[in-house]
């Protein structure tokens, strides 16, 4: 555990430099390289919790990341045009949206459901608190990357 503790500040660093240069795609692998140090030392995982927590983490990430795209694909980019939609097709947008939010909230129910069975209820709450805490960490370097090139 003391070699992650040495690990994770270089990986910060390097998620700050990987941002300056801006290299999308890169961005997005250095991204969840780090996020996933991140909850590895915050959640102090035994190797057989891991072994079974990984797999069905990364399952619940990717399937996340399809239902963004096609949240993003289907309907944030006609939210950005509502303007110009009929009260028809408002409704239908609508619709669509509330669907997409509940199928979210379903797939974060399953998968945090079947993670609590391999790790504990308290370290699913720290997996749920951590991702936000990531998140929180990961704006603040942004916003005073942009802050600082201003």
């Amino acid at each position: 555990m003391n070699n992650l503790k040495n690990i994770i500040p270089i990986l910060l660093l390097m998620l700050t430099v990987s941002l300056s240069f801006g290299q999308r795609n890169g961005d997005w692998d250095k991204i969840r390289t780090l996020k996933i140090a991140f909850i590895t030392e915050r959640l102090d995982l035994s190797s057989k919790e891991a072994q079974t927590f990984w797999p069905i983490y990364n399952e619940y990430q990717a399937k996340r990341e399809d239902l963004h795209e096609k949240g993003h694909t289907e309907i944030r980019k006609k939210l950005d045009a509502s303007d110009n939609l009929s009260e028809n097709d408002s409704a239908k947008l609508l619709d669509k949206y509330l669907r997409f939010e509940k199928e979210e909230e379903e797939l974060e129910q399953t998968y945090l459901k079947k993670i609590q069975k391999v790790i504990s209820a308290k370290k699913t709450l720290l997996l749920i608190r951590s991702e936000g805490d990531f998140k929180r960490k990961l704006i603040k370097q942004y916003r005073d990357k942009h802050k600082n090139n201003k």
